[in-house]
């Protein structure tokens, strides 16, 4: 989604405008970022957004894990392997 000047709203007017600012975000008309002294300092987004960020962000964990387990097995299938000695040797443990 694009941000436009019109999304970027001072924290002061903010705090003014707040149920307005709401009602502006949840009807779809996309995000807004709130500025402090001239500088982002956060943004109001509509909850459901949210939500679907944070499962795209557990999702983005998941796949990540997958893929370090499929290395793994793909090391080992190629005979790379390290003895428990070998680890404690390299990691001090």
């Amino acid at each position: 989604m694009v941000i436009s000047s019109k999304d970027i709203v001072p924290l002061t007017r903010a705090r003014a405008k707040l149920t307005e600012l709401c009602e502006d975000v949840r009807r779809g008309h996309g995000e807004k970022i709130l500025t402090k002294n001239g500088e982002s300092c956060a943004a109001l987004i509509d909850a459901e957004r949210l939500d679907y960020y944070h499962r795209l962000e557990r999702e983005h964990v998941h796949i990540t894990l997958i893929e370090e387990a499929v290395r793994g097995v793909e090391e080992v299938n190629r005979g790379r392997l390290l003895t428990a000695a070998k680890l404690e040797a390299r990691y001090g443990r």
